[in-house]
């Protein structure tokens, strides 16, 4: 690596820790004038409030890094170009694609990085803060449990088992309920279609239900059957959500399992691949943001650094939350549900490029 790449990458990194920093410390206190009142009001210790926002801090990483990776290399350009550093550059015969490498360099770095904290890091730091919150803060039990493919769940003698849960129409699909002793020895099973909740009860639809009894069994039949589970739909909901910080191969296993049953696995596959794209937003950032920076010349600096990245931003965000709806909903194909704001934008830094007086 040459001096001019030292330099460059050297305020591009110094920008970056600013503006990361910045946006890490704003979702905080964000978050902490949210969550301290309830945290608080439930008797939750300094101590293990502190432990949670720590554990907090690479899912807040993750949501805040492309933004301000884009604000990172407006900024960085602006300034070069404020200082006429640009121009001297060019008058050296330094092309603006080699002024730009090292930006794109770390931008892929980035990238990286983005990726394995959302498959290695995230999924357990994220269990931790709902642990944390759950049984440290609000002192309750550990909650029903969404395991790779299944939804498990028990209550006194009963352990139900289900495939799917629905938030909008508050149904679980594929369930299966075990009856069992003190000992945990099966005693009944019933297999249901669904179970849908309403008027504050779970309802099985299409039940088949057999009592062990001796070395046989018992078959029963009943269209509706209700169910004394005391399973609360707020638990599901938070589960249901739990997904976005699923790692890649748990959504992937998860997705095939409901495909093999019969079931849509859209929100899911989607999830999948959007935990692949959204990393590489930072690179894409860069991409977009070298050749606008470059087209303002020494008219930029730092408040059109600020100005363009809100724009852009806001854009990006836009863009992508209407093609991951549409991917969730099935009307796209989950990869280019996830990957599509990423072509877009991509597409827009390279007709930039292109557009760049030479």
């Amino acid at each position: 690596m040459g001096i001019l790449d030292r330099y460059i990458a050297r305020t591009w990194l110094r920008l970056l820790a600013l503006c990361l920093g910045g946006f890490v410390s704003l979702y905080l206190i964000v978050d902490l004038i949210e969550k301290i009142p309830r945290f608080m009001r439930a008797g939750g210790e300094v101590s293990v409030i502190l432990e949670y926002f720590l554990w907090k801090l690479p899912e807040i990483i993750g949501r805040t890094a492309s933004f301000s990776i884009l604000m990172t290399t407006l900024l960085t350009l602006g300034v070069l170009s404020r200082d006429s550093e640009i121009t001297a550059m060019r008058s050296c015969g330094v092309s603006l694609l080699r002024i730009s490498m090292p930006m794109l360099a770390l931008g892929f770095v980035a990238s990286i990085i983005l990726l394995l904290n959302a498959e290695l890091v995230l999924p357990g730091s994220y269990a931790r803060t709902e642990m944390i919150d759950r049984v440290k803060i609000k002192k309750r039990g550990e909650r029903v449990t969404f395991k790779r493919n299944n939804i498990w769940f028990r209550s006194g003698n009963m352990i139900l088992q289900a495939r799917l849960f629905e938030p909008k129409t508050r149904t679980l699909s594929g369930v299966v309920i075990w009856g069992v002793d003190d000992a945990l020895n099966p005693i009944s099973r019933i297999d249901a279609e669904s179970a849908i909740f309403q008027e504050g009860r779970w309802t099985l639809k299409s039940a088949r239900q057999k009592k062990f009894e001796g070395s046989g069994f018992v078959n029963k039949s009943a269209e509706t059957l209700n169910l004394d589970l005391k399973l609360k739909i707020e638990d599901l909901q938070v589960l249901d959500g739990d997904a976005d910080n699923m790692s890649i191969r748990t959504l992937a296993e998860y997705a095939e399992n409901l495909k093999r049953g019969g079931y849509h696995a859209f929100r899911y596959l989607t999830l999948m691949h959007t935990k692949i794209a959204t990393p590489f937003a930072a690179i894409i950032m860069v991409l977009l943001g070298i050749p606008f920076a470059l087209r303002s010349g020494r008219s930029g600096g730092i408040a059109m650094g600020i100005g363009a990245s809100i724009g852009i931003g806001f854009a990006y965000f836009i863009v992508n939350a209407v093609m991951l709806s549409y991917g969730r909903s099935g009307v796209l194909p989950p990869v280019l549900a996830a990957w599509g704001a990423n072509i877009f934008f991509m597409a827009g830094g390279i007709w930039l490029a292109f557009t760049v007086k030479r």
